[in-house]
């Protein structure tokens, strides 16, 4: 499987920047590189050189609004050229979107999309925040709110004209607790400090749940607030019936879709105690479960991250029990 590293942010924030760096450095050698631009005639990409074991391609236009023909059919064309040898043989997908694009319909085609399951994977997302102009940018561009509450990663730049601000970096704290603040200089960074992003796919061999989740040791609360964006975790010590938990997604897209900007979670199944489900989803498009072979450690207990605009956390918690008791009331009682 080849994992694909989503790059946002917003116009001016330093995603460029930072790809053309991590391109010269060995660690980012065999990536394949997707440039989205806006507009019928794109620059960012002349300025961007990769090196004999990668390529560029680029795409015109916002792919979050065309997403479902130019995405695929761009990674399809990059995946038959490297069955071919008419490129590189890539080991990792980057796409670079445009600063004025929701990353949510990307991420939605990722894991969505038939044609690619068996060769893509998605491997995260980072976003980059302006040191300088940053702050002025979250509370003018509502895109850019959105862009930092679903990343895995995000990496502060340009901060060799400012300081990393302690507002900005409560901020984003704010939005997205789950996410670790880097700090890039002169658009520098390690590359395994982004690639440290475990898979979404649990049969990834970094796979690694605490990480994924974005927990600190010892705590699962991420309780923040900021333009109605809330972080929060749902935690539960008994294990949860398969069939509560589909219901549990299922209403969750129906009727909170738009608002409901990332969930991810490693749930204690009751009918499979031995092996957690993995679960991953971005507004009203969920990965169906995936399961690991056992448990990462001894903590057996539900976690699901949730990242939402105006969803009550109690809402949440309160149909989940809900639903939880209605199935084990129907069930008699039995697993």
């Amino acid at each position: 499987m080849i994992p694909i590293l989503v790059l946002t942010g917003f116009l001016g924030s330093g995603k460029t920047t930072l790809l053309s760096h991590l391109l010269r450095q060995d660690d980012f050698a065999r990536t394949a590189v997707i440039i989205n631009e806006f507009g019928e005639i794109g620059l960012d990409h002349e300025l961007v050189e990769a090196s004999d074991d990668s390529f560029i391609a680029l795409t015109t236009g916002c792919l979050c609004c065309k997403v479902r023909d130019d995405l695929i059919e761009t990674l399809d064309d990059m995946l038959r050229r490297r069955e071919q040898g008419r490129v590189p043989p890539f080991t990792r997908v980057v796409i670079e979107t445009s600063g004025l694009a929701d990353p949510a319909p990307i991420l939605h085609t990722l894991m969505t999309d038939a044609s690619m399951a068996d060769r893509l994977v998605l491997g995260g997302v980072v976003t980059t925040v302006d040191a300088v102009a940053g702050a002025g940018t979250l509370d003018r561009e509502a895109i850019s709110v959105k862009q930092v509450a679903v990343a895995d990663r995000l990496v502060l730049t340009k901060s060799d004209l400012a300081a990393a601000q302690p507002d900005l970096l409560r901020r984003l704290g704010q939005l997205n607790a789950a996410a670790p603040v880097l700090i890039a200089d002169h658009g520098r960074i390690d590359p395994q400090r982004l690639f440290d992003i475990a898979s979404n796919d649990p049969r990834h061999k970094s796979f690694d749940v605490r990480s994924w989740l974005g927990e600190k040791p010892g705590s699962h609360s991420h309780d923040a607030h900021d333009a109605g964006i809330q972080t929060y975790a749902i935690v539960r010590a008994a294990p949860i019936p398969a069939v509560a938990l589909t219901l549990l997604l299922e209403t969750l897209a129906e009727h909170c879709g738009a608002d409901l900007l990332r969930l991810k979670g490693i749930v204690n199944i009751m009918e499979s105690p031995d092996r957690p489900a993995v679960m991953h989803g971005v507004q009203h498009v969920f990965h169906p479960p995936a399961w690991l072979p056992r448990w990462p450690s001894d903590d057996r207990r539900s976690r699901i991250v949730v990242i939402t605009r105006g969803i009550p956390r109690g809402w949440i918690e309160a149909l989940l029990d809900a639903l939880a008791a209605e199935v084990a009331e129907v069930s008699g009682g039995r697993p």
